[in-house]
């Protein structure tokens, strides 16, 4: 699992590249946490290249949408697969997010 932050004056990009699993959520947990400090900034995550994600996957955005709530910024899952979309709708998680 790969993640890259970048940040532009309007919003931070996070990139998934690989599976979000068991294994993986802690690390990217941790290589994400600058996105809880959003500073009213909106976050858009790239899935483009996100193969995978498991429940505990799933924990590690829901914690970050509801911080970037919390300060009012949006959370914006971009290019999700259908693999991934599928998992989303499965547990409830679609109707969470906004997509692009």
């Amino acid at each position: 699992m790969t993640t890259t932050i970048q940040e532009t004056d309007e919003r931070l990009i996070a990139t998934l590249s690989g599976e979000l699993d068991t294994a993986a959520a802690k690390e990217t947990e941790k290589a994400l946490a600058p996105l809880l400090d959003s500073k009213g900034k909106d976050i858009m995550i790239d899935c483009t290249e996100l193969e995978y994600i498991s429940s505990s996957g799933l924990r590690v955005l829901l914690a970050i949408l509801k911080q970037a709530k919390s300060v009012g910024s949006r959370v914006v899952l971009k290019n999700v697969n259908e693999v991934i979309r599928d998992v989303l709708e499965l547990t409830g998680f679609i109707s969470l997010f906004e997509f692009e």
